[in-house]
């Protein structure tokens, strides 16, 4: 007996018997009409979110079950923030909302109605970089570059929060002027992973530019 035949043979019988019977309960219906699916009940209807990212102004229709990172990259096409683990743990999809930077993966894009937003494309250009560009390039702070956007928006919020005081995990002394030493380094760059390993260069290059971030 062949038992991958027969069960499909009780899997066409069960939908055909299906089909007989919702066809026989509404009048005038087909057997082609009674196999379309209808709407799915209670899907979300969908929203029109306000965000300005790199400086420009865009409004969105969007299902709200959209994350900002699947919102930059495959409704405006800002592919520079990359889909890594998309849980939180690898801070490859690291963007700046009002200057802050977050995991773009674990935040939904209505949540920013109004926000601004800066991706890596929007931090310099190649004839004109950022700092912190530059610095990853000048010590080759990165091998494959899939986690680098994340790293250098990270890095960029790095320095803004040193300048205005705010304390880390390894902080001992909250009354002292702020320094970025080895620690407070290594510790405010731990969410964004590099699987390539090369953490000293990129150790190097933050260090260097924070200083010239204003």
């Amino acid at each position: 007996m062949n038992t991958p035949d027969l069960d499909l043979s009780r899997r066409e019988f069960a939908a055909g018997a299906l089909t007989t019977v919702v066809t026989a309960s509404v009048p005038g219906a087909t057997a082609a009409q009674a196999a379309t699916p209808g709407p799915v009940a209670g899907a979300a209807p969908h929203m029109t979110v306000a965000l300005q990212v790199n400086g420009r102004g865009h409004a969105l229709t969007l299902d709200p079950r959209t994350t900002l990172l699947d919102a930059l990259r495959e409704h405006l096409q800002l592919t520079g923030t990359k889909k890594g683990c998309d849980h939180g743990h690898c801070g490859a999809c690291t963007v700046l909302v009002n200057g802050t930077r977050i995991n773009s993966c674990l935040s939904l894009a209505v949540m920013h109605q109004g926000d601004s937003v800066t991706t890596i494309e929007g931090l310099g250009t190649p004839d004109r970089l950022h700092p912190m560009q530059a610095a990853f390039i000048e010590h080759d702070a990165y091998q494959c570059g899939y986690c680098t956007s994340g790293q250098i928006c990270s890095a960029v919020a790095l320095a803004s929060e040193v300048k205005k005081g705010v304390p880390s995990h390894v902080t001992a002394d909250l009354t002292a002027l702020m320094r970025l030493d080895n620690a407070e380094l290594r510790e405010r760059m731990s969410g964004n992973i590099c699987r390539c390993g090369a953490y000293s260069n990129i150790a190097e290059a933050v260090s260097e530019a924070s200083g010239a971030i204003e």
